[in-house]
């Protein structure tokens, strides 16, 4: 990693070594210039770039930095993805990348087996994945037990 990168020193120590480990030799654009407001949290921010740009992670390594240095206990993050298989494809990107701070990465969506979603509602910790219709879903069907579901989310 670049030592220049002002955005890779605010990364949670343990990300920076996950970063080291996986022999990313720099930070893209977009999250150079994503990780210091979502790290500073003190604004919205939407991030726009190309296909392949690292979008995903200029969002997540902050989030994943600021979840892990709060020591989350609850679902800290909820991430609304129009399809199942965008959702699938980050679960594996995203599972290692927040496993480095000790947090889970959780799907629902209609082809998550029920007992997966029922460890998330025993143990809901770290980020959830899910479609539109599945979170439609859980308010519909799970009443006032939304409050306790996402009452800790901060992202």
């Amino acid at each position: 990693m670049r030592a220049s990168s002002s955005s890779f020193a605010l990364l949670h120590p343990k990300l920076q070594q996950w970063l080291w480990s996986k022999e990313w030799s720099s930070l893209r654009q977009a999250q150079e210039l994503a990780i210091p407001p979502i790290v500073a949290a003190e604004r919205d921010v939407i991030i726009s770039a190309s296909t392949a740009a690292g979008k995903t992670e200029a969002a997540f390594l902050p989030i994943a930095t600021r979840l892990a240095n709060d020591d989350v206990k609850r679902l800290g993050c909820l991430c609304v993805s129009p399809l199942k298989a965008l959702i699938n494809d980050q679960h594996t990107r995203l599972e290692q990348l927040f496993a480095a701070v000790d947090l889970d990465v959780h799907r629902w969506h209609g082809d998550v087996p029920g007992n997966k979603k029922l460890d998330l509602l025993k143990k809901p910790r770290g980020v959830l994945l899910i479609t539109p219709e599945s979170l439609e879903a859980i308010f519909i069907l799970r009443g006032m037990g939304v409050r306790e579901l996402f009452g800790s989310l901060r992202y």
